[in-house]
């Protein structure tokens, strides 16, 4: 582990961090600890205005934007939007950025989502973080493998739901009430997704659908005015069986859903 323990948020689009796990990234940057933030896609296709090119430079300033309002450092996308696929070259560069990081944790996408680009996400993150220590995997650009542990949480799916519109229920909740207003102030970044969230998905205020969205989880939690959720991946290949850095780091804002553990228990 280094000196200042590391965690990373891995999303896919610029804007999907502040979504679901900036509050959290905030909370562990004011417990003292190092944070990245990445958007392995760049949000090419993120507008019906904006071409491309002059998209990709747009949605980079506001990521840069928010990654500094949050306190993290910001690393570059690796590819356009609905190119991410769980591919080699992909894998070695994010293994690269998992590296460099080293983080104790790991905050991305749900394993499941209403899009691929959430979903592959989420596998070329797990797979980054179980190859951090593989010296005969090669990151591009050459990175030293790094064998500490590491523990992957999974945000909530958008929605709160899978692509069956069943719901997802968190294994636990981040009490993000105190930086709320901070991570309003984050996803107002992205400036340029007003029109387009409206447009493609009929959000007519994606600053909105944040805000209702923390306080759903945070009713959810029967505890919390607004929260994040998230459920812990397996230990295995990544940190000892019952370790829970979130937890460890975040103390009472951090709450266990017991009928999740139950539940996972006693299938």
């Amino acid at each position: 582990m280094p000196p200042v323990p590391s965690a990373i948020a891995i999303a896919s689009h610029p804007d999907d961090i502040e979504f679901t796990m900036a509050g959290t990234l905030m909370l562990l940057r004011e417990a003292g600890w190092q944070t990245h933030y990445i958007n392995v896609a760049n949000g090419s296709c993120g507008s019906v205005v904006h071409r491309a090119a002059a998209l990709r430079k747009i949605r980079r300033r506001e990521a840069q934007k928010s990654a500094a309002l949050l306190g993290a450092t910001f690393h570059e996308s690796l590819c356009d939007d609905l190119y991410v696929l769980y591919t080699i070259p992909l894998l070695r560069a994010l293994t690269a950025v998992v590296r460099a990081a080293q983080p104790t944790i790991v905050l991305t996408h749900s394993p499941v989502d209403y899009m691929e680009d959430h979903t592959n996400t989420c596998r070329l993150a797990v797979t980054a973080a179980f190859s951090r220590g593989i010296r005969n995997f090669p990151s591009r650009p050459k990175r030293v493998p790094w064998l500490g542990d590491t523990t992957v949480y999974h945000a909530m799916p958008h929605g709160h739901c899978d692509p069956f519109g069943r719901p997802v229920v968190p294994g636990a909740f981040v009490d993000t009430s105190s930086v709320q207003e901070k991570k309003f102030a984050a996803l107002a970044c992205h400036e340029s997704q007003h029109g387009w969230l409206q447009a493609s998905q009929g959000m007519n205020s994606y600053l909105q659908s944040m805000v209702d969205s923390g306080r759903e989880l945070g009713r959810m939690s029967k505890k919390f005015r607004y929260a994040e959720g998230f459920r812990r991946h397996s230990h295995m290949g990544f940190c000892a069986p019952h370790a829970d850095p979130l937890r460890d780091a975040l103390g009472k804002k951090y709450l266990v859903n017991r009928a999740y553990e139950r539940q996972l228990h006693n299938p």
